[in-house]
């Protein structure tokens, strides 16, 4: 087990903070807005010093092994930085962190009141791929993660120009970075087909490496301290979302609201309008699998 580290911010011990994780776009951004506006509750989403952290050991996860007390040292002081509360402590909050906390773009001023203040969680983009040197930092994490359709969220990946922007030759570290869970590489044979790949395979294979992630992450982790969501449940009902994050988290936790995809309410097969018959095929042929079993084939 990794070594319990106190750690003090805002004069508070952290305990048991919240972490939410998913693919890009699985929908885990509704439940850190949810987390954020729920009372007692700090929870940040792409603060500077958090995302750094990040992507240095999603992209490289070469920097972790073998050093896992460092790496969790590393990813305590991000966060111990992300969660301060002062009164300019949101003016480089990204705008997606401010619109959680409902703060207009000209206003200064903290997104959560100190009074009151118990817990502390994050819901920064891609936080799954570095889930384990996570768990490493914060022991006593509690993992909510998010799953949705695979072809649905490579539909929203493929709209996606920061998404598709991984996949530059000059970003892309398929090479050099080996296994590469940042991409959903495994083995010899991701490896060499990584090139060949349509965006939508290569963005499929993105998906297939979150769900993997978890899955292995689900065995090492104590009953309890992981819970899965279904998107299309908590669009679906998100009273019942809120009443099992409430239940998981011991707090009384808000009722998650998918904005930007309050139109797929009661769809099953939003990506049947965008995607193409050969997108729908790399898909299947990369994630196949894991789309029949999670029950979506």
């Amino acid at each position: 087990m990794p070594s319990r580290h106190i750690l003090i911010v805002n004069a508070r011990k952290v305990t048991r903070p919240v972490f939410v994780i998913g693919a890009p776009h699985s929908g885990a951004d509704a439940v850190g807005r949810a987390l954020k506006i729920s009372p007692g509750f700090h929870i940040t989403i792409g603060q500077h010093s958090v995302l750094q952290a990040v992507y240095g050991f999603a992209r490289r996860p070469s920097l972790y092994s073998g050093r896992g007390e460092a790496a969790a040292a590393v990813m305590r002081d991000a966060f111990a930085q992300g969660w301060q509360v002062n009164p300019t402590s949101c003016l480089e909050c990204t705008a997606q962190c401010r619109a959680a906390a409902g703060l207009r773009p000209s206003e200064v001023g903290p997104c959560v009141e100190l009074r009151g203040l118990k817990r502390f969680g994050d819901a920064s983009p891609d936080l799954t791929y570095c889930a384990e040197a996570l768990i490493g930092a914060f022991p006593d994490a509690q993992i909510v993660q998010v799953v949705r359709d695979g072809r649905d969220t490579v539909a929203a990946m493929l709209g996606d120009p920061v998404a598709l922007s991984w996949f530059r030759s000059s970003v892309a570290n398929v090479e050099s970075e080996f296994p590469n869970p940042f991409y959903g590489i495994e083995d010899e044979t991701d490896r060499l087909s990584w090139a060949g790949l349509s965006p939508a395979g290569k963005c499929a294979l993105r998906w297939r490496g979150a769900i993997r992630l978890a899955a292995r992450l689900r065995r090492t982790l104590p009953e309890g301290q992981l819970k899965t969501l279904r998107y299309e449940d908590m669009v679906r009902d998100p009273g019942s979302a809120a009443a099992i994050l409430t239940d998981f988290t011991g707090t009384k936790i808000a009722a998650p609201a998918a904005q930007a995809h309050r139109q797929a309410r009661g769809e099953k097969a939003a990506w049947r309008r965008s995607l193409t018959v050969s997108q729908v095929a790399d898909i299947e042929k990369v994630a196949g699998e894991e789309l029949r079993r999670l029950g979506y084939v």
